[in-house]
């Protein structure tokens, strides 16, 4: 895909997570529209992975540390083809449905549990240092949240990381400044992530993480450093319905029908100003 095919698709998919969040009542809205450009450029331009070569060997695996932004990721592999449209769009948060809250390797193109924050960057440090150890050309993807940066099992990831010259690791950060209570750094303050990281021997990258050209450039850039990369992605929760963003309430809230409808309204705007570039 080009650019303005991946902004045409990111657009789509945010319009798809709405539709799914406000149909069953549940889901953490804001924080899927902050990761979606981010999950789009992985998924449509970045990662070797397929449906087809999904968990085998030399297939980069993708690891959601914010497993609680899952409806948009949802929406990825349906629109991959890993699952069904119609089965999740009519089981999505219903009983006995694979399609939970949080991620679970009852879906398929998941590979691991999570949503207990904190935990995804362990699970990437033990992958990549066993594709290393087993001569795997993996390369590991994790997305974390920035609240998530609060919990002491990331940091000491990040030291064994760079202990074990974990370069076929990055990790994204989704830098909204916001978590479910407020701003981030008046909950605990975390920043400046780039020095901390820095400090602990990350290669460090910054960009615009609702910048889809911005993406390619960052997540395609080679990392001659022979130490893991960690990229902060400066995003804006609830990004493509402004009313929505930077609002920490819209972290788990559920638009009403005249919200939904606005919504709606707002996201065919932005595809119709794309498809008259």
């Amino acid at each position: 895909m080009n650019i303005l095919e991946l902004r045409k698709k990111a657009i789509e998919l945010r319009k798809r997570t709405w539709q799914l969040i406000h149909s069953h009542k549940n889901g953490h809205t804001g924080s899927d529209l902050s990761c979606a450009d981010i999950l789009v450029t992985l998924y449509y331009q970045v990662m070797n992975q397929t449906v087809d070569n999904f968990g085998k060997k030399n297939t980069d695996v993708y690891i959601q540390s914010k497993g609680h932004a899952i409806e948009i990721w949802y929406e990825i592999l349906a629109d991959k083809g890993y699952i069904d449209r119609a089965d999740l769009e009519n089981r999505y948060s219903t009983f006995n449905s694979p399609y939970i809250g949080h991620p679970t390797t009852d879906v398929k193109g998941i590979e691991f549990h999570t949503g207990s924050l904190g935990h995804g960057l362990g699970l990437g440090v033990g992958v990549s240092l066993a594709a290393k150890i087993d001569h795997d050309k993996k390369h590991v993807y994790v997305l974390m949240g920035d609240g998530e940066q609060a919990e002491g099992s990331i940091w000491e990831a990040a030291m064994a990381a760079s202990n074990y010259h974990l370069d076929n690791l990055t990790a994204i950060i989704d830098h909204n400044n916001l978590q479910i209570t407020g701003k981030t750094d008046m909950v605990m303050r975390s920043n400046p992530l780039g020095a901390k990281y820095g400090s602990f021997g990350w290669d460090i990258q910054e960009v615009n993480g609702n910048d889809i050209s911005a993406l390619v450039d960052i997540l395609n850039k080679p990392n001659t450093t022979k130490q893991p990369r960690i990229i902060i992605a400066n995003t804006i929760k609830g990004k493509g319905i402004s009313f929505a963003e930077n609002q920490a309430v819209w972290h788990h809230k559920i638009p009403n029908e005249k919200e939904y409808q606005e919504g709606l309204h707002e996201l065919d705007q932005q595809m119709e100003v794309l498809n008259n570039d």
